[in-house]
């Protein structure tokens, strides 16, 4: 099998990907853009991919392409419906990055709640060791035990924040977008309910036409004044000039975000404007990307293509 690998830097050039191109002819690129992606797939049988488009106009003049294996658990790059009328197989990798994301969940939050970088920049400084008393907490801070800990999308991150929250003291609560949620573990709650009762919201869920600009102007008013929402979802669950509204207004306290509404964030982004780390720190889609969930990654993958050599179905998405 000619594998074709177009994102192969999307894992980590720290991180080998041997496990998969020792399984056939393997030609790999180090990164893959929209307009170079018809060329490199011409002749491939089994194509390894990230966020490139792979469609009707990318697919077409690659007949002999049999499997599509994604370094992802979300597939949304990828035509499913034209896969299928295909025979192609389309594969993904699931809880690879649970407790990654997760922990990037809590060190966003806590980066908010606690003023870390104010407090941080007091000491160096020098303004700590010029102060006669021994402390410093002039940015008043909560802690999370005796809290409401609000959650949209309770998955496999989803529940293993909750738990996490549970240990922290808090009250959990959830909101399920499609209503089909099968979690008794926590309380599930509508949506209005949700906003209003949180004193932490953060985002687990995939991107639909459900979620898409779920977090805008009029949910943001309806959350509490000292309330913290960190999306480590996709971008545009959250309305991203909304936010900026809501945080230069006060409407809620802070926000940690590792998502925006394009990737690489663009430099138009209200949200840029936003300098004070005490009420918004951003950082670039890198929840998911510990050594170790990347090194999970990079297994699941080959693991699925060692599935599909031998026949079997392992993690296909269009049966």
């Amino acid at each position: 099998m000619k594998i074709v690998v177009l994102e192969r830097n999307s894992v980590g050039t720290d991180i080998s990907i041997e496990g998969i191109t020792s399984l056939g002819e393997a030609v790999v690129y180090p990164n893959t853009v929209a307009d170079e992606v018809v060329e490199r797939i011409h002749d491939a049988e089994i194509i390894v991919a990230n966020k490139v488009p792979l469609n009707e106009g990318t697919l077409k003049d690659a007949p002999n392409v049999k499997l599509i294996c994604e370094f992802a658990t979300g597939f949304d790059n990828v035509d499913i419906a034209y896969c299928r009328s295909r025979g192609i197989k389309v594969a993904n990798i699931v809880g690879y990055s649970t407790d990654s994301v997760a922990q990037h969940t809590f060190a966003l939050c806590l980066y908010v709640l606690e003023k870390l970088k104010r407090y941080d920049d007091y000491v160096k400084s020098g303004t700590y060791a010029a102060q006669s008393r021994f402390s410093n907490f002039d940015l008043p801070f909560f802690e999370l035990a005796g809290k409401t800990w609000g959650i949209v999308g309770m998955g496999n991150i989803g529940r293993k924040v909750a738990q996490i929250a549970a240990a922290f003291g808090c009250r959990v609560i959830f909101y399920s977008v499609t209503g089909k949620s099968s979690c008794t573990d926590y309380e599930k709650v509508d949506f209005d309910t949700l906003l209003a009762e949180s004193d932490v919201l953060s985002l687990h869920c995939p991107l639909s036409d459900l979620t898409r600009h779920l977090i805008n102007k009029e949910a943001l008013k309806k959350m509490k004044s000292s309330a913290v929402l960190v999306n480590v979802a996709r971008g545009p669950v959250i309305c991203d000039e909304d936010l900026y509204e809501a945080l230069v207004e006060g409407e809620i306290a802070g926000a940690g975000l590792d998502v925006t509404s394009t990737e690489p964030m663009k430099e138009s982004n209200p949200l840029s404007r936003i300098q004070d780390s005490s009420r918004l720190i951003i950082t670039p889609h890198m929840a998911w990307a510990s050594v170790e969930a990347r090194i999970r990654c990079v297994n699941e993958t080959a693991e699925n293509i060692k599935a599909f050599l031998s026949g079997e179905n392992r993690n296909i998405v269009n049966l």
